[in-house]
């Protein structure tokens, strides 16, 4: 059998050892064959291929982003993408195609099984936003990145008795600010999930300075305002039809220092959460994925997605997985707001 891979949408730590664990497992276990496909679904389209080999995957469990590289593309937005993944799979004879990536490359993943083709799918979003999974990697990377920033900031923001805002990723769900925030002990916690009083928070800021301390408010990138709308940086959309967003933390730093009449900056953390080696977890994680994902093709079982539940790596089906985004619960949010202020 010739088992094909790529890795679609943003680039996070741990999709190498996915694509390894794939590659050692579907060659020494089970004697197949391993092709990458290059920059996601645009290779498929563009037969952008390399063989893989052990070697190809000796040293590259340690390091972050993916060494197929990525994209966005979303081949039924390209004229005749989708004939002309399916005539490169034919060229190479290959079986079954692994895509690792989020609800996008999922989704595309899913219509392509409808097609016809043999596809298993891999969770990859470091939102941690996708339902059928309890975690996704690279999520605890950014967790403990975005963490270790909070508290290298604290420090100078004592230092000379200023607001810091720090703004994270997610887009339509804020696990990232919340794990973060709470673990940085953060003075306000800003998600997608509940739009927020602007007063209220500088309410927040103003008590914290009063008891001698600086304020620290982490907010996901796509928290919005009672009653306003998402920051954006562009007004320009991708693919998949989405906008880019960021900018939040600035604004609300701004707004805080208008109205409070106190010292405010915003620290973006942008693609730093996304880069370097990912956290002993999450290359456990990544690697199971991939070992299972392979047990999956080899049996035939087309059309699913390998998930973590509890402890265990089990098979949902590609249409459970990208039928809904995974929110933070308000009762979750709760828990952290036990510390505002």
């Amino acid at each position: 059998m010739r088992i094909g891979v790529l890795t679609g949408g943003g680039d996070c730590p741990g999709l190498n050892a996915v694509i390894r664990a794939v590659v050692r497992k579907g060659i020494e276990v089970y004697g197949h064959e391993v092709l990458g496909f290059r920059n996601g679904w645009l290779g498929a389209v563009e037969d952008q291929v390399r063989p893989l080999g052990i070697n190809d995957v000796e040293d590259i469990l340690t390091r972050g982003g993916t060494i197929l590289r990525s994209s966005r593309t979303n081949p039924y937005k390209i004229e005749g993408g989708v004939p002309r993944i399916k005539e490169n799979l034919a060229r190479h004879r290959v079986d079954a195609l692994v895509a690792i990536g989020g609800e996008d490359t999922l989704g595309v993943a899913k219509r392509l099984t409808d097609e016809g083709l043999g596809v298993v799918g891999v969770p990859k979003t470091i939102d941690n936003d996708l339902a059928a999974t309890d975690y996704t990697f690279g999520f605890d990377t950014a967790v403990h990145i975005a963490t270790e920033a909070i508290d290298r900031l604290r420090t100078t923001a004592e230092s000379h008795h200023r607001a810091l805002v720090v703004e994270v990723m997610g887009r339509h769900a804020g696990w990232i600010a919340l794990h973060s925030g709470l673990a940085g002990g953060a003075n306000v916690i800003l998600v997608p999930e509940k739009p927020f009083s602007v007063e209220k928070v500088c309410e927040l800021v103003q008590r914290r300075f009063e008891r001698e301390y600086a304020p620290i408010i982490v907010v996901a990138e796509g928290a919005v305002p009672e009653g306003g709308a998402e920051v954006l940086q562009t007004g320009e959309r991708d693919a998949f039809g989405h906008v880019r967003l960021g900018g939040v933390g600035t604004w609300l730093a701004e707004e805080i220092a208008q109205r409070t009449g106190k010292e405010s900056r915003a620290v973006v953390l942008g693609h730093t959460q996304r880069g370097g080696t990912p956290t002993a977890y999450d290359r456990v994680l990544a690697t199971r994925f991939g070992l299972h994902a392979v047990d999956a093709v080899h049996e035939g079982d087309f059309g699913t997605m390998v998930a973590l539940r509890g402890t265990d790596i089990v098979r949902v089906k590609l249409a459970e997985a990208t039928a809904e985004l995974k929110t933070v619960p308000l009762k979750r949010y709760a828990e952290a707001e036990v510390f505002f202020g």
